[in-house]
């Protein structure tokens, strides 16, 4: 089927909003390439899932392609036309299975060397329809907090060697209650500028008890059965013996209800939760994977104004099979090799959070738990240097907030 054939009544078996917004504009839709259109419908169909930013995007860009001209609209997406399609992508059903076309489309672009070519429109093309809609201000300066080297008792790794170059190192830091005034900081953010998924505490073990209804949180230990189900299920299927590809589309299809989860109250949160499972590597069996593939997910598609991240120790690497027996036996684990793991995810977090609108005013803050070390980030802080004073988190909270 060609674009131009398509009607409202395909999109039937869409969620409510994202049926709403693609039989509303059947009209536009029809006008794509179809080395275009079914990825725009990859977005449209989990609209109903997606976080505000991703929303707000995606409005952005049909929007923007409705306001152009036949003629403009040709132009921009000329470099999609240009690409040439198999039948058997052509008859395949786009409209239901816009996801599982796109994994087929990359394959057919690889076979037929015209990567190139696609990567080289995607980014003209976001690079334009981004140009139109600058960012809007922030309504606070970005803040991210990560805690990593919990139940290490004495450690002779250097922290933050790769963040020393951009802030502050602090070796003196008075540890007391350091937790607790990290949790009610973040807490106070989320209460004086409230905004659905805008302040974010993730933590790699069990969650610590916070007051504020308006911060989104979860734990590796809250998800313990999803992950002991979606472990049983990856077993079943290596034992199986079938290919990487069938395996990666098995992942893609999962549900919340496959994974206990279709009774949670926060369908959005459910999927995004699910979605870091899925498709991240590791992110079932390590725990330290799991806080740095959710942050930057968060990152990416809800683009948080408070982040705090507590990373707490993994199991020790064992193989496969074992790891994925993580139900069936208590895991060994390796606080140790975990606070390497964490100080590396901390500072790939740090990455992710500069990649955000708003990275001239954002603040970062690295605490070693119940030791002293820390390192902060700021626009109002020097660079590169080390402080020996005494102080507290609470001082150093007050520095980057």
């Amino acid at each position: 089927m060609q674009p131009r054939d398509l009607k409202a009544s395909q999109f039937a078996s869409y969620p409510a909003q994202a049926r709403e917004l693609a039989a509303g504009r059947v009209a536009l839709l029809q006008q794509l390439p179809l080395g275009f259109l079914p990825l725009l419908l990859r977005e449209i169909i989990v609209y109903d899932w997606k976080f505000p930013p991703e929303r707000s995007d995606l409005d952005h860009q049909l929007a923007y392609l409705e306001s152009r001209s036949p003629a403009e609209r040709r132009q921009l997406l000329a470099n999609f036309e240009r690409l040439r399609l198999s039948p058997e992508l052509e008859s395949y059903d786009w409209v239901n299975e816009p996801g599982q076309f796109s994994e087929r489309l990359t394959t057919h672009l690889w076979a037929t060397l015209q990567i190139d070519a696609f990567r080289t429109a995607a980014i003209d093309y976001v690079r334009t329809v981004n140009a139109a809609a600058p960012p809007a201000p922030l309504a606070m300066p970005r803040l991210s907090i990560v805690v990593l080297g919990k139940d290490v008792a004495e450690n002779k790794y250097k922290l933050f060697r790769k963040l020393r170059p951009y802030g502050v190192y602090f070796n003196r830091v008075r540890p007391e209650n350091g937790l607790r005034v990290l949790l009610d900081a973040v807490t106070a953010r989320a209460q004086a500028h409230p905004s659905p998924y805008r302040h974010w505490y993730i933590d790699g073990g069990s969650e610590e008890p916070v007051s504020s209804a308006g911060l989104v949180r979860f734990s590796y230990d809250s998800l313990s059965a999803a992950r002991g189900t979606l472990q049983e299920k990856m077993q079943k299927t290596f034992q199986s013996g079938i290919g990487p590809e069938a395996f990666r589309t098995m992942l893609a299809r999962m549900r919340p209800a496959e994974l206990g989860l279709g009774d949670a109250p926060d369908a959005v949160l459910s999927r995004f939760q699910v979605s870091v499972l899925t498709e991240g590597s590791g992110t079932q069996i390590f725990s330290t994977t799991f806080v740095q593939w959710a942050a930057r997910e968060a990152f990416r598609r809800a683009q948080p104004l408070t982040l705090l991240l507590r990373f707490a120790p993994r199991q020790r690497a064992r193989p496969m099979n074992e790891l994925l027996a993580e139900t069936q036996r208590k895991p060994e684990l390796d606080p140790q090799g975990s606070l390497i793991d964490a100080d590396m995810g901390s500072y790939y977090t740090w990455l992710n959070q500069q990649r955000l609108a708003g990275m001239e005013t954002s603040s970062f803050l690295v605490w070693f738990e119940n030791h002293d070390e820390a390192l902060a980030i700021g626009p109002s802080l020097a660079r590169a240097t080390e402080s020996s004073s005494p102080v507290d988190l609470e001082h150093l909270v007050k520095q980057v907030s």
